[in-house]
């Protein structure tokens, strides 16, 4: 009985691997995404719940935006502000190049009272001196002649304070403009903070944890809802030295899960790591090298992940055969 026993085992036992494969165990992974947000907010709803399925670029959950929007008014009322100072710059340049008009017209009337005096004076000094003219009409269209000029000087001084005006009007409005530009910028990046304040999820997937819940207040970059890409779904296993160092990128694997003995779940290596994992501080001879194992990554494809989306579970142990 006993040798018959041990003929029948020798005989029905599995068979090995063949040469030039190799097996590991590991468990099934998928690319972990938190939804979480940007500032710091008091969190108004969570709209899905633990297991659904989500699309890329649905709204997961809100945060409460009344502070953002009361600073939204705020922003648009000094735009309004600064716009009613543009226009009112605008107004101030106008006046001032107008009187700059007028100032040069008055020097323009000063100029030829100058001219008339200087000529009517210049006929008195030559009748005077044939003692055909008195001396006081002399004096008179000499003093008549400094005034026109100092006129004349007062009219060019009025000129220049119209150009200085117009030079400060102007600068009221590029200040103005300048208001403008940044209350629109606040009002732009508001704007922002509002819309970021409906967390999307940035890819399909199902949502494995709440991690908040409505009306939490959490920091900025606070997580809200863990979810796990189902379209990026690998398996990760180990190897020895002699097996890893022969194992391509691209190569072919196939998955067995513990959970489904039957399925032969076709993959492929997408990641052999550099590093050795469970190394001895040193080694220094080959049977020490042969501890060593190195993590390897078997993806498998997004398109079948895609047709099977609903039975695609993360955390399931398997054999990797590569």
């Amino acid at each position: 009985v006993a040798g018959g026993g041990w003929y029948a085992w020798q005989t029905l036992r599995p068979a090995g691997l063949p040469p030039g494969f190799a097996r590991g165990n590991g468990r099934v992974e998928a690319v972990e995404i938190d939804v979480a947000t940007k500032i710091a907010g008091r969190i108004s709803d969570v709209l899905v719940n633990e297991g659904d399925f989500v699309t890329a670029g649905q709204v997961v959950a809100m945060m409460d935006t009344a502070s953002l929007e009361a600073q939204l008014r705020e922003a648009q009322a000094q735009l309004n502000r600064a716009v009613i100072a543009i226009e009112t710059a605008g107004s101030l340049v106008t006046q001032r190049e107008a009187e700059k008009t007028a100032a040069e017209a008055t020097a323009a009337q000063r100029d030829a009272q100058v001219t008339a005096a200087q000529r009517r004076l210049a006929r008195t000094q030559e009748l005077a001196a044939r003692g055909n003219a008195p001396q006081q009409t002399l004096d008179d269209d000499r003093a008549s002649f400094e005034g026109a000029r100092a006129a004349q000087s007062a009219a060019l001084a009025q000129i220049a304070a119209a150009e200085a005006a117009i030079s400060s009007a102007r600068s009221q409005v590029v200040g103005a403009q300048a208001a403008a530009e940044a209350a629109r910028a606040t009002i732009q990046r508001i704007q922002v903070d509002i819309d970021d304040s409906a967390l999307k999820a940035p890819r399909a997937g199902r949502v494995q944890f709440r991690i908040a819940q409505p009306g939490e207040v959490v920091a900025a970059g606070g997580r809200v809802v863990n979810m796990v890409d189902l379209t990026d779904v690998y398996m990760t296993f180990f190897l020895p030295t002699k097996d890893a160092g022969r194992i391509a990128l691209g190569a072919e694997a196939r998955l067995v899960l513990d959970a489904a003995p039957d399925l032969v779940i076709p993959a492929q290596v997408s990641l052999v790591s550099d590093v050795a994992q469970f190394t001895p501080r040193t080694v220094e001879t080959a049977e020490e090298r042969l501890k060593l194992v190195f993590r390897i990554r078997a993806r498998i494809d997004a398109r079948l992940l895609r047709e099977h989306i609903t039975q695609v579970k993360t955390g399931l142990p398997g054999v990797a055969y590569v």
